[in-house]
């Protein structure tokens, strides 16, 4: 078996599929109204994005009763600053709680959070 993409919920898959194309620079393998498909240029595992019609955006970090998030993403990055700056810029929101000093916690369009981090 081989996981082959990751596929992140959302109100609007084409509009988060937009912010991961700015943030990671990775070209769409597929579009179609509700499905639209990033291909690693690398080679690696792509990402996918589905439009889910009763969509709740995660809170994070979660509380009682507040919606959980399924998953997160760890993006792996030279410059910490650097990249949570194109990130803002990209569309995301710094999360107001930053759990570690080399970790960058950021909440995409649809409020799924994902990690900027540099390698010790």
């Amino acid at each position: 078996m081989t996981i082959t993409g990751v596929v992140l919920g959302a109100p609007d898959a084409r509009e988060l599929a937009a912010f991961y194309e700015r943030l990671l620079g990775w070209p769409r393998k597929a579009d179609e109204p509700d499905w639209v498909q990033l291909a690693n240029p690398d080679g690696g595992t792509g990402l996918s994005f589905q439009t889910e019609e009763g969509y709740v955006r995660p809170v994070w970090p979660h509380g009682p009763g507040d919606q959980q998030m399924m998953v997160h993403l760890d993006i792996r990055v030279d410059d910490l600053a650097e990249a949570s700056a194109h990130a803002t810029a990209c569309g995301a929101e710094p999360a107001a709680f930053q759990p570690q000093a080399d970790v960058r916690v950021h909440l995409d369009p649809a409020g799924h959070p994902f990690c900027l981090w540099v390698e010790p």
